[in-house]
């Protein structure tokens, strides 16, 4: 800190005699020293007039976050302690409670919950904006200041107030602070489908999803339908991840672009050959809480024609965050590009349209037992009891969790799936015919030559 300081001062006090040499040489380039000895005039009146003391390194750190954060809302500035945070959370277990935030309009927007989390369970939701940490209000905090708030002791309780949209009133939700313990790849079988839901992209991710998918074909073989990839409420994380799970569908081409203005920044990830899910039909879940390493999936995908994509919009994160170490622990997020899917599409500020927009729904039972049908009717042809349809219908997603079966976008991806692989079933002995009636065509027309 005492280097920094005494580089500022040296600009302060001894600027002018550089400076002028450098005008001399470069008049028509900006002047670079006349804004450090601004900095450092405003750094001397804080130090002397602002009402409380501060020391140098508060001031500091207050004037590189204001730097970072006034460029764009997902840089910024990690002292010691967020910086170890930071690296705490890619790996998977942190504390707090549970929630990846940003800015908007000056308020914490919350971009999606994470499962299990104690967010999660008390209800915030993806969208929702946050005004007040314990009464206080958000307005005037920078982020990195509100999500310092929304740390603390485990088991210590935190009063977040909320507006929701189409909700009028303020929300008060009361949330007790926990250890979160990320489990970023969880699976389970759904009749003969393969569901898999990744919740974050941190270093567990691509081997979780390995593990899941040998799992599940080891438990239904050559039942399997095909697969369901979850990736509601995902709100990103390691790009590397991101580019690792969209290679094991795809056999070839681009998986994203990244642009930047420097050379090491600008790249194109290409996919290697080999398919985890042997080509069977994928279908990509996605809402308005599925943000930057989700996107990239989901596009990549979208773009190949490999799955199709269901739900709502995306986020709209098309952006790529380096973190530079810098001296005594501490780091800078600063956001170095953006990315592009394989067709080009900039995601920032767009996010991904799914193929097939499936709104979040209830579902609910009717009771169609009233109906009357043909074998209702008095001396109807090949008449039977009429239980046999009735039986299929409810049948059809008897065999599903609970969790599905109260999940209507996750019932159109099952039902989807299921009609795709009945599609290929029912057409694929009509176009093995065709192509061995055509081999003896080609054969008799062989002879005939001959």
């Amino acid at each position: 800190m005492r280097i920094i300081l005494a580089f500022l001062f040296l600009i302060t006090l001894g600027g002018p005699a550089i400076a002028n040499d450098e005008r001399t040489a470069n008049q028509h380039k900006e002047d670079p020293y006349k804004h450090l000895k601004l900095f450092g005039d405003v750094f001397e009146r804080i130090k002397v007039l602002y009402v409380d003391e501060l020391s140098d390194e508060e001031i500091i750190e207050h004037a590189i976050s204001g730097m970072l954060e006034g460029l764009d809302p997902h840089s910024s500035y990690l002292n010691d302690d967020g910086y170890d945070d930071m690296k705490i959370q890619t790996r998977g277990s942190f504390g707090g409670l549970g929630i990846e935030v940003t800015m908007e309009n000056g308020y914490v927007k919350v971009v999606s919950p994470i499962d299990d989390t104690p967010a999660y369970k008390a209800g915030v939701e993806a969208g929702d904006l946050i005004t007040h940490l314990d009464g206080k209000q958000v307005m005037g905090l920078s982020l990195s200041e509100a999500v310092d708030k929304m740390r603390g002791k485990v088991g210590s309780t935190i009063e977040l107030t909320v507006r929701r949209e189409d909700t009028p009133e303020a929300i008060e939700i009361k949330i007790k602070r926990a250890i979160i313990k990320i489990k970023s790849v969880r699976h389970r079988i759904e009749g003969d489908i393969g569901y898999l839901r990744i919740t974050t992209f941190n270093q567990q991710t691509s081997p979780g999803v390995k593990k899941a998918i040998k799992a599940i074909k080891k438990k239904l073989g050559d039942e399997l339908m095909g697969y369901v990839i979850d990736l509601r409420n995902n709100p990103g994380g390691l790009l590397t991840e991101a580019i690792n799970v969209s290679d094991f569908f795809l056999e070839r081409g681009e998986i994203v672009s990244t642009r930047g203005r420097q050379e090491e920044d600008t790249r194109r990830d290409i996919a290697v050959s080999g398919d985890l899910a042997d080509g069977l039909p994928l279908v990509v879940l996605i809402n308005g809480g599925s943000a930057s390493a989700s996107e990239i999936v989901a596009g990549a995908l979208q773009d190949h024609r490999r799955a199709v994509i269901m739900g709502e919009q995306s986020f709209g994160k098309g952006s790529v965050q380096t973190i530079i170490p810098l001296p005594d622990n501490a780091a800078m997020r600063l956001t170095t590009a953006r990315y592009y899917t394989p067709s080009g599409r900039s995601i920032q500020a767009k996010g991904i349209v799914p193929d097939i927009i499936v709104e979040l729904a209830k579902v609910e039972a009717v009771d169609t037992s009233g109906r009357t049908k043909e074998s209702d009717l008095e001396g109807a042809l090949d008449k039977s009891d009429g239980k046999n349809g009735d039986d299929e219908q409810e049948n059809s997603h008897a065999n599903l969790s609970d969790e599905a079966k109260e999940d209507y976008q996750l019932l159109r991806a099952i039902d989807l799936l299921r009609g795709v692989s009945l599609y290929n079933n029912q057409n694929q002995p009509v176009f093995a015919d065709n192509t061995r009636n055509k081999d003896k065509d080609d054969d008799s027309r062989d002879n005939d030559d001959d």
